[in-house]
């Protein structure tokens, strides 16, 4: 067997250090290659970038606007296009160095390769310092200079209270559908949304569509134009109407519609409001759903709106077992028919106060004798409508029971531990704010505040009571109440213990109120059969977090 000794390696001394190495195109070690070339030489090692303290957005080159947040992938792409010798080189990796976030500093660490030499490729790691400079975009620009809006939605309902947009306030605080919008005016039947940006517009009413059944239409404006380019600047308006018919409003449906869907009665209730139109017949407990587009081919208005509920006095109900059934076949335990006997609560007609009345209903799953429930009191009414008439006097009852009815006492407002957001709108008049929300309610006259203050207060007990209402909005826990409740419930429990040691022999049942009720008997909550809401639907409002920390 031949031996044959292993190729001998031949090594050369690095021109510069004269240390061994094997031969290279460069005759040069590694840490005098890296010492006398420098791959890095054309990137810059400082750069700036744009912000927008508005609006919150970094310029990303060349003319874009977008949000990013500190060390996300947005941003490291940012910094990385404002590099112009980056393309000159590899790039193997790239990362943020943490700065303090109000240093208006950004320190990216780069990693990249170049061949220096033949088969000769050099790594290098080094640090790009970027200076955050303020100023504006474009859009925050021409809101300075007043020149606000390409596109307006405007947005009316033509009824007699706000309870409505006081419910589309909070669906689009939810779903932020409002973040787009630079201004928001309050006129006196709706609001109206301003933008830079058709595309927002549209997406604003396609919003709208999904959430309220609505009628649009669309204008436009010659702002200016060209004529050399053949281009011209418009100015978009859409204006959106809100169908006229509330939840709980008394509706009496024209005789081809009632036919058209299930032949259900002309007298129904609309018990709920999305992109279409809900009614419940409280007689039969059929259920009908009108969609949008459907209703605005043949228009028809309410016969009887919710201010005009009045409250009667339930003496006997019985209930007769059956439930409402739905679209899908689906039995709806909330709706049962009862036969029921009711006399008004402080009736003005003469004649009426002892009146009892006979009505078919469907609360017989939430009456019970002794109740009280709102209804709209038929006998005494006066409607000036074609389809009133028509109905067949047979077929017209005296009362039509809505919905259960809470004795209003003081303290259930001050026992509210929760609340709502509000977006911040304008009001029409500068001297006034005739606002939709409860944080700027309107100061215009003591009847229209009076009036927007009780809309708010009926809107938030509709929300006590309506736990499917509840679960399309946001509600926050009130730190304030909270706070206030447990100051009063020590105070009250120190009082107990003042008044036990003065009176040994006072009974206990009468001097316990240690359970959320005030020293006259009465409870923070209001009645105890009140619907209230649970504490774990409640969300922490994080904005108010932040403020106090």
């Amino acid at each position: 067997m031949e031996y044959h000794a292993p190729a001998s390696q031949h090594m050369v001394l690095c021109a510069d250090c004269g240390t061994p190495i094997q031969p290279n195109n460069a005759n040069l070690c590694l840490s005098c290659l890296r010492n006398s070339v420098d791959i890095t030489e054309s990137i810059p090692k400082q750069a700036t970038v744009n912000f927008c303290r508005n609006c919150e957005r970094y310029l990303n080159p060349p003319q874009s606007w977008v949000q990013a947040q500190l060390e996300s992938r947005e941003l490291l792409a940012i910094c990385l296009k404002k590099l112009k010798g980056l393309n000159k080189v590899r790039l193997i990796d790239a990362g943020f160095i943490w700065t303090e976030p109000h240093s208006k500093r950004l320190r990216v660490k780069l990693t990249v390769q170049k061949e220096v030499f033949t088969s000769t490729i050099l790594q290098q790691i080094f640090e790009v310092e970027y200076v955050v400079q303020y100023g504006q975009c474009p859009d925050c620009t021409r809101l300075a200079a007043k020149n606000t809006w390409r596109a307006m939605v405007q947005v009316r309902q033509k009824v007699t209270h706000k309870r409505t947009f006081l419910y589309l306030e909070q669906l689009i605080l939810k779903h932020n559908a409002h973040r787009d919008t630079i201004n928001i005016s309050e006129k006196k039947d709706g609001l109206d949304f301003f933008y830079t940006q058709r595309s927002h517009a549209v997406k604003m009413v396609e919003f709208l569509a999904s959430v309220v059944p609505i009628k649009t239409t669309k204008s436009e404006q010659v702002i200016s134009m060209d004529v050399h380019s053949s281009t011209v600047n418009y100015k978009f308006t859409y204006s959106v109407e809100i169908a006229p018919i509330c939840k709980d409003d008394l509706v009496c449906l024209p005789q081809r519609t009632a036919r058209a869907f299930g032949n259900i009665g002309q007298l129904v209730i609309c018990h709920r409001i999305t992109n279409s139109l809900r009614f419940i017949d409280p007689v039969s407990l059929q259920v009908a759903e009108i969609p949008a587009e459907k209703y605005w081919r043949e228009p028809f208005p309410a016969l009887a709106a919710i201010p005009e509920l009045i409250e009667f006095l339930v003496l006997d109900v019985e209930p007769t077992g059956r439930y409402a059934v739905g679209h899908n076949g689906a039995v709806n335990r909330k709706f049962e028919e009862a036969d029921a006997q009711v006399s008004p609560l402080n009736a003005g007609s003469f004649g009426e106060a002892d009146a009892v009345y006979h009505a078919r209903t469907h609360l017989g799953a939430l009456l019970q004798p002794g109740d009280t429930v709102l209804g709209y009191h038929l006998r005494v009414a006066n409607f000036n409508s074609p389809e009133w008439d028509s109905v067949h006097p047979e077929r017209k009852p005296d009362v039509i029971l809505v919905k259960k009815s809470y004795p209003e006492r003081k303290k259930r407002s001050k026992g509210r531990a929760w609340k709502l957001k509000s977006m911040a709108k304008e009001a029409e008049d500068p001297s006034s704010e005739n606002a939709v929300g409860r944080g700027a309610v309107g100061r215009r006259g003591g009847l229209d505040s009076q009036r927007v203050e009780k809309d708010y207060e009926l809107f938030l007990r509709e929300l006590e009571e309506d736990e499917e209402m509840r679960a399309n909005i946001n509600l926050y826990r009130d730190p304030k109440k909270e706070e206030e409740r447990r100051r009063r419930k020590e105070e009250q429990t120190r009082r107990t213990r003042m008044q036990d040691e003065m009176q040994d022999d006072e009974d206990d049942d009468d001097a316990a109120t240690d359970a959320g009720f005030t020293t006259d008997g009465e409870s923070e909550w209001g009645d105890d059969d009140a619907p209230r809401v649970r504490m774990e639907e409640l969300l922490d409002d994080l904005e108010e977090m932040n403020i106090e920390e």
